[in-house]
């Protein structure tokens, strides 16, 4: 089965309209998964920067972000991931990942076997392909 790592952007962009045509391609991969066709890893931080976002520039009330998040990982598919390598991290981190939380996603790709990364950051997806991991391809997002 594939697996894709979500980053934090992602998940906003599901959640929020603040980019319709990110918030249609994410919809797609969560849908894939909800019918078991692919498997989603989210990284604990990825929920925590997600918590802070929408409380501190959403200004959601936090009991609607933590309805969110339940029912985000009550989703089939969905995968949240605690256990980390922390060498690989600090592998990544400041040397070729400045964003903490962004080191995070990429050593959880580098031990995932198979996986790939989805996210909307342009800047990270040049530094992940750089050291040879693998990045999603939106299909909207393609170069046409």
């Amino acid at each position: 089965m594939k697996k894709y790592i979500i980053d934090t952007n992602a998940l906003i962009s599901f959640v929020t309209d603040r980019n319709l045509d990110q918030q249609g391609e994410i919809d797609r991969l969560f849908k894939n998964a909800a019918h078991l066709k692919i498997l989603v890893l989210c990284p604990q931080n990825v929920l925590t920067e997600f918590v802070y976002v929408m409380d501190k520039v959403y200004q959601i009330p936090k009991p609607e972000i933590n309805e969110i998040v339940k029912d985000f990982i009550d989703m089939p598919g969905i995968e949240v991931v605690h256990d980390l390598n922390i060498k690989t991290l600090l592998a990544y981190w400041p040397e070729h990942f400045k964003d903490y939380g962004d080191a995070i996603v990429a050593a959880l790709c580098k031990n995932t076997k198979g996986a790939m990364i989805a996210t909307f950051d342009h800047k990270f997806r040049v530094e992940l392909k750089k050291l040879g991991l693998f990045v999603y391809s939106f299909p909207s997002f393609l170069p046409k």
